[in-house]
């Protein structure tokens, strides 16, 4: 049984008012808060071991960069990659994807040839796909969505062909909560010869991840949403083809040998791991793993599955209230929108309540589009959260609609 008091006590963020009334954080999908433990470590390397890493005989530097590099052991393990040379430490999942497409897609990518993704991908696995295609002369073909939020996989199957060169599809959306069927994806993609990308960053802190049972070619995702650090990240690929990848950018860690003549470049995975690296975001990450391996997936799901029914039985009872994105597979996510309130108007009045939820497209305005609304108000929830926060959120919901009434 998972002991929420306790658990509450490790996020010192969570004690403390808002306009007078205790603070009910419910944009995890946005941000989740961090654990005391993932404080500590970071003040720890800046107090007592700030030093550059791989590069300094002295001890500070020895303790950060054994700190550094066990935290990418700790992170190869958690997602159960072949080694620590397939870990490699980005800004985050938008760096991350953005990496691949201009080393990977830049080799790989032809005209003529086509990448797919679906209608419910955050803009960061949208954006780079489009600039890509355009310099390249590519196709970028959309798999389409149903009404309740789910990837119509029967279509995305016919989009597939000799010419698929990529699929990149979330894992789970930020916007709908939705969680694909990525085995699937994954299997129908190689049979026609093209790699995968998975966007994890939303689904990492609330579903185990195995990159070798599930044979992507490349997960990614960010620290920021996994209770760790923000402007930290990770891009696990299969280590064959990150060798064959040239560097996404130039200096530091990445090189091993330099003249004016040419570059020899470094071993991964360091090869695409330029400058002076956030290591204190890296320590922390690394920490947060470690959080969220105390706690175990089987009781972060069974907690969040909890109150996401608690939460849609409120909604589903709600007058005037229409939930955006009804998968049957889901997790963690109400987004919604309420008769005559804009969202972003029930954001600021539910925020003078103490409640924190996220008002607006949440980078990802093709759902938007797809739903016909301009926006949506988003609540996701987090193991620190409680059914009596959920009351909280719906008692300001009944507030916002009495004044718009």
């Amino acid at each position: 049984m998972m002991d929420i008091t306790k658990i509450r006590a490790d996020f010192p963020i969570l004690n403390q008012q808002l306009y007078g009334k205790p603070l009910v954080y419910l944009d995890n999908a946005a941000t989740t808060q961090k654990p005391q433990s993932v404080i500590d470590a970071i003040t720890h390397y800046y107090e007592c071991d700030n030093a550059n890493v791989h590069r300094g005989v002295h001890a500070l530097s020895e303790r950060a960069t054994a700190d550094y590099e066990g935290a990418r052991k700790i992170i190869a393990g958690f997602f159960n990659a072949r080694s620590e040379r397939e870990v490699i430490f980005t800004r985050g999942t938008t760096e991350a994807i953005n990496l691949i497409a201009s080393s990977w897609g830049g080799a790989n990518i032809r005209a003529g040839d086509e990448v797919v993704i679906t209608h419910m991908e955050h803009h960061s696995n949208i954006v780079p796909w489009q600039m890509l295609c355009k310099h390249v002369g590519a196709t970028l073909k959309v798999a389409p969505i149903n009404d309740a939020g789910e990837l119509i996989i029967e279509d995305f199957d016919a989009l597939l062909s000799e010419r698929t060169k990529l699929v990149a599809v979330v894992h789970m959306s930020n916007a709908l909560g939705t969680i694909n069927p990525i085995e699937h994806i994954i299997e129908k993609a190689h049979a026609v010869g093209a790699k995968v990308l998975i966007d994890g960053a939303q689904a990492a802190a609330h579903l185990a991840v195995d990159v070798q049972a599930l044979d992507c070619d490349f997960y990614v995702t960010s620290a920021h949403k996994m209770y760790g650090p923000t402007g930290i990240g990770v891009l696990i690929g299969k280590e064959a083809i990150l060798d064959a990848m040239p560097p996404y950018q130039g200096g530091g860690d990445m090189i091993r040998m330099v003249t004016f003549e040419k570059t020899e470049y470094n071993d991964l995975p360091y090869k695409f791991e330029a400058g002076t690296p956030h290591i204190s975001g890296a320590i922390g990450f690394g920490k947060a793993i470690e959080y969220i391996q105390g706690i175990g997936f089987e009781a972060i799901a069974k907690r969040e599955q909890e109150l996401l029914a608690y939460a849609t039985a409120r909604a589903n009872g709600f007058d005037g209230l229409r939930q955006i994105g009804t998968a049957r597979e889901k997790a963690c996510v109400l987004s919604f929108v309420l008769d005559s309130v804009h969202p972003h108007d029930l954001g600021t009045i539910v925020d003078r309540e103490g409640v924190a939820i996220r008002a607006g497209h949440h980078c990802a305005m093709p759902v938007m589009q797809f739903f016909k609304v301009p926006a949506t108000a988003r609540a996701s929830f987090s193991i620190y959260n409680t059914e009596a926060e959920v009351d909280v959120l719906f008692n300001a919901l009944k507030k916002a609609q009495d004044i718009f009434a």
